[in-house]
């Protein structure tokens, strides 16, 4: 059976290059930063199992991300829940408390856009019902479609829903990098909030619901360097 692990070298550039430093070389602003957002404890231990360099920078999915939380119990309800080719995480961790983080990078405004691409029309129809569920489980009244434009973000927090409804209590990091000039990033901080506070509208999210299940964080890549 395949399993659900894909594996890069050291990336080059752009978010994946920056979030494996961050993992590897200098987790101390990713781990204060989330335990400002969650009120966690400062000598609360996080341990990241994603992307490390001894696994060859290898990203999880499907039920090899459930395997390494833990939950592989989970993996009959994710199988009915979504087809096989889920979000490839950038990162994953948990931390002391069970709270299970699931890492998304970017870097550059443009990598927000995502479509859903596809083709087999099973899978098709399981995602939408998935992208449906996780609608009404967030309070969307929207009728933009999840699959269009910001997909990528849409099939991540659907998935963070569905380990929320399985009583597991899952973030989604968002990690927006700073500073990244070789991809034209932005610098600052309210740069990337204006496109968010876009792509929140579309997707029909309200602040109160965002609040309890995704992390926001924004660093300055020049910090890794």
């Amino acid at each position: 059976m395949k399993v659900a692990i894909h594996s890069d070298r050291k990336a080059e550039k752009g978010s994946q290059k920056w979030i494996q430093k961050l993992i590897n070389k200098n987790v101390d602003p990713l781990d204060s930063l989330l335990k400002q957002n969650l009120n966690l404890p400062e000598d609360e231990k996080i341990d990241w199992l994603s992307p490390l360099e001894k696994n060859n920078y290898a990203e999880y999915y499907d039920n090899a991300f459930l395997e390494k939380l833990g939950l592989s119990a989970l993996i009959p309800e994710l199988r009915k829940f979504w087809p096989k080719g889920g979000p490839h995480w950038d990162g994953i961790g948990k931390s002391e408390s069970r709270k299970v983080f699931l890492v998304e990078a970017k870097s550059h405004i443009p990598e927000l856009m995502s479509w859903l691409k596809a083709t087999d029309p099973n899978s098709k129809q399981r995602i939408q019902e998935g992208l449906k569920w996780a609608k009404k489980k967030l309070g969307s009244k929207t009728d933009f479609d999840w699959s269009k434009a910001f997909y990528q973000y849409a099939n991540r927090l659907a998935h963070v829903e569905f380990l929320r409804q399985n009583k597991v209590e899952a973030y989604f990091v968002s990690v927006y990098f700073l500073n990244d000039a070789e991809m034209n990033g932005p610098k600052t901080a309210d740069e990337w909030k204006g496109a968010l506070r876009l792509l929140h509208r579309c997707l029909g999210l309200e602040e109160h619901i965002l609040s309890k299940r995704i992390v926001e964080l924004f660093i300055d890549v020049n910090y890794l360097k």
